[in-house]
């Protein structure tokens, strides 16, 4: 690997891990340089950083050695992807809201390359509403992320989402971005999870799904370069690496997150979207009492995958389905194929241990032949359905934004 990698390196406890990362990415053949704010440098010091790449390490942005040259713009377009770690909720926010006061974001806000944060902060930074504001900016404009893990934090006492992942896990996403794998240049689109239709501020109707099929199907797509959409319900998993996320609840919402990704080459519709929601969603609790149980009236949700199967000249090239079945899994499969108009259906039995467990046994159904795969891991069964994908678009152009 002959790729040229930035490293901003952010202000957190995190900063220690980062020395670990430039060891990893170096041990790829990647070229390294780094970026250290002037927070970053209260934990770790650029003699550190600039030892291990071999180089000078770059934390000023009026650097008279290197602004007679616009030196924050080279170091912005001399690279070819930019990892941000620890991503601090400061540098987050700075990146989202377009400001470029010192060396790093100014350089984040000057690049057209790909770049790749890895968020590191206290749990309770983290699900704040700003920085989740933040968050959804950031990947609305293309930025990827990975993490954060769950984890025990520096401060005594502390636990929950915030801790950065290993550096071996971001060097792997590095190198799946960075990777010109068979569907480079690929749009996809991944749904996953179920969705929730609220009856009252308490209650809703859903579907049993983890997630985990989906989210392994956005990974695997990414591993094989290409660009990939995942649009989840509520699912305790985080983000895979490489992956644009948008987070929804409703079948409503799954929807519109999903036409806004068009136009795509591939979509893969996993996710468990609820048939119907409540007609009427009441406003307070609905209170149990002696006339008995209410009446819910129901309405019907949107169809996304047959929205999306025929959605004319923004058509994916090519459309597949999940159907979880309890009995005649294949003509139930090739009957969904026929009423959503969708290319294929990735059917299985559900009757078993597959909710929520860590394998999977399918049958994918085309429109004109079924094949039953083993039973094997989520992961594999993603892998291998990312290839199929890979062989069918291989032959066809790429879809632009």
């Amino acid at each position: 690997m002959s790729k040229r990698i930035l490293l901003i390196i952010g202000g957190g406890i995190a900063a220690y891990k980062s020395l670990e990362l430039i060891r990893r990415l170096k041990e790829t053949g990647a070229a390294v340089r780094v970026v250290m704010t002037e927070a970053a440098q209260r934990f770790v010091t650029p003699l550190a950083a600039g030892a291990l790449v071999g180089e000078r390490v770059f934390t000023d942005l009026f650097d008279q050695a290197q602004e007679f040259d616009v030196g924050h713009i080279r170091l912005a377009r001399e690279c070819d992807l930019i990892i941000v770690a620890p991503a601090t909720a400061d540098l987050m926010a700075k990146a989202a809201h377009g400001l470029a006061n010192d060396l790093a974001s100014a350089v984040l806000l000057a690049t057209d390359k790909p770049v790749l944060m890895a968020p590191a902060m206290n749990p309770k930074m983290w699900s704040n509403p700003a920085t989740q504001r933040n968050l959804a900016t950031l990947q609305a404009d293309g930025k990827r992320f990975i993490g954060p893990a769950e984890g025990e934090m520096a401060e005594r006492g502390e636990r929950g989402v915030g801790r950065m992942v290993e550096p071996e896990a971001i060097r792997d996403a590095a190198l799946a971005l960075l990777s010109d794998g068979p569907l480079k240049g690929k749009r996809a689109l991944v749904t996953a999870g179920p969705t929730l239709e609220p009856i009252d501020p308490v209650r809703f109707l859903s579907n049993r799904s983890s997630g985990k099929q989906g989210y392994a199907i956005a990974a695997a797509l990414a591993e094989l370069g290409a660009d990939v959409t995942l649009v989840s319900g509520p699912a305790n998993l985080p983000a895979p690496a490489g992956v644009r996320m948008k987070r929804v609840e409703t079948a409503a919402e799954m929807l519109d997150a999903s036409q806004a990704a068009l136009p795509l080459d591939v979509a893969v519709m996993v996710a468990a979207v609820a048939d119907w929601r409540p007609a009427h969603r009441a406003e307070e609790k609905i209170k149990k009492d002696k006339a008995g149980a209410a009446a819910l009236e129901l309405t019907e949700n949107p169809d996304i995958l047959a929205t999306l199967s025929k959605a004319g000249k923004t058509r994916p090239k090519l459309v597949i389905g999940f159907a979880a079945e309890t009995q005649n899994v294949e003509e139930f499969g090739r009957a969904k194929i026929a009423k959503k108009g969708c290319d294929w259906i990735v059917a299985n039995d559900v009757s078993g241990d597959v909710m929520g467990g860590a394998e999977n046994q399918v049958l994918l159904i085309t429109r004109d032949s079924a094949e039953t795969w083993p039973r094997m891991a989520k992961e594999a069964v993603a892998r291998k359905l990312a290839a199929e994908i890979a062989k069918t678009l291989a032959d066809k152009p790429a879809r632009k934004k």
